[in-house]
Order: structure tokens, then sequence, then C-alpha cells
């Protein structure tokens, strides 16, 4: 018998909707019903960001410095940066050289004294707005060198959008929880299916409690100081935070 040489197997959007209207005892018949399916799943995924569930979303980049300014915005997806540092000698085999920015509160910066002055930046200020994330630096980078904020960034989940044959924003092991899941939210949605929400809410826990602990970052905890916390743990929740 032949056995199988690919890995390639993944739900669309179309068929993740599928698979959870029939869990939940029902059929997916119109256009309306992928609709709300849709909009579950981005539900969803918002509710999943609450529980603390983003590793899979933490990209790296860098930003490069303009002397005399202190500002700097990130893409409009980002919620947060997880490792930030200065750089120097960019590219430069034999010189260059990464140097942690300390992270500091608003607090912490409001007390700096004179926040033009200018110089090595060393601390950084992470300003988490509404749709922009920002971040200040401290000193004021000079024209001494030139500079780059290498960085960590966690950005959101993308929307479940069109077309239904578009893929889902999350790793594979993730698609028994999400169809579970969509199963849950479809129920609540749908009288017919009201008397297997219990069911079905203790299988989507299940699956989340499979998937969460599968993707868990092997290391030990670790914390950045300043106004913001983030945790990484061994056993334990991914990522979470504290202001």
């Amino acid at each position: 018998m032949a056995t199988a040489t690919t890995n390639s197997f993944d739900l669309d959007i179309a068929e993740a909707a599928e698979e959870a209207f029939e869990l939940a005892g029902l059929e997916m018949r119109t256009g309306y019903d992928l609709r709300t399916a849709r909009r579950s799943i981005n539900l969803m995924m918002l509710e999943w960001a609450n529980r603390g569930l983003n590793l899979w979303q933490v990209e790296s980049g860098d930003t490069t410095l303009t002397a005399g300014t202190s500002t700097y915005t990130l893409e409009g997806d980002t919620i947060d940066l997880l490792e930030h540092h200065l750089r120097t000698n960019d590219g430069e085999s034999n010189s260059q050289s990464d140097t942690a920015l300390t992270r500091i509160s608003f607090s912490q910066y409001s007390d700096v004294p004179n926040k033009l002055d200018q110089g090595r930046p060393n601390e950084i200020l992470v300003n988490r707005n509404s749709g922009t994330t920002t971040f200040t630096l401290y000193p004021i980078p000079d024209s001494s060198e030139t500079y780059k904020v290498v960085w960590y960034r966690l950005r959101q989940i993308y929307d479940a959008g069109n077309p239904a044959s578009n893929t889902i924003d999350i790793p594979k092991v993730f698609l028994p929880c999400l169809v579970a899941g969509l199963a849950y939210y479809l129920a609540m949605k749908n009288p017919e299916a009201s008397q297997r929400i219990p069911f079905l809410k203790q299988q989507y826990e299940e699956q989340w409690k499979l998937a969460s602990e599968e993707n868990r970052v092997k290391e030990a905890v670790r914390f950045v100081p300043g106004g913001y916390q983030y945790v990484i743990c061994k056993r334990q929740t991914c990522i979470w935070y504290m202001w």
C-alpha cells in the first residue's frame, strides 16, 4: 500500500465553516451562512488575542533612525514590541553591534528633565495607541553614528476576509480548535443547535487546551522591565501583558 508523501493539508474559510456547521448538527446552505461564519471567526480571533495567544504573529524588522527625531511609527497592525535593540554599524561584519534598549513607562519618561537631549539612545517608550503603535527614544538620536532599532513585533491576526478560498492566519495545530470554537459560536446563534451548546463548549475548551499547550515556547520565565511585562513560560500560557 502506498504512503502519502505530502503534508500540505489545510482548511480554507469555506471548508472550516462547513465542518463547523456539521459539528453543530447544522447545514451550511446559503451565502448568509458563510457570512455569519466568517464574522464569528473574526470575533473568535479577537477572543484568542484576549486569551493571550499571539505567538505565531511574532515578526522581526528594523527602523532606521533619523538624527534629531525621537518618535517613530510602526506598521498599523502592530500590537506591541517584544524585543528592541539599538544597532550600530549595520552590515559591517567586524563592527556591527546590538545593544538592548531599556523599556520605560510613561511615568519614567515624564520624569526625564530634558527630553531634547541628543546622543546614543538607551531607553525606549512604546505607545500602544488605538490603531497606531509608536516608540520614542531617549536620548534623541544624534548624528555621530547611523542607528537602527531592530525589533520583534507582535502583530494582529489577519481577518477571515473574502474570498472564501482564503486560508486562516493560524498554525495548522489550531484548526481543530477553530472548527470546534466556530461550531460553538454558530450553535449559540441558532436555536436548532441550542441543545448541543454545552457539548460544543466542552469540545472547544478541550481543543483550546491541547493547541495552546502545543504552541507554548519552551523557555524560562522572562520579564521585560518598565510599564509593561510580557512573559514566556516553559509550561504556561504564551504571552500576556500587565500595565
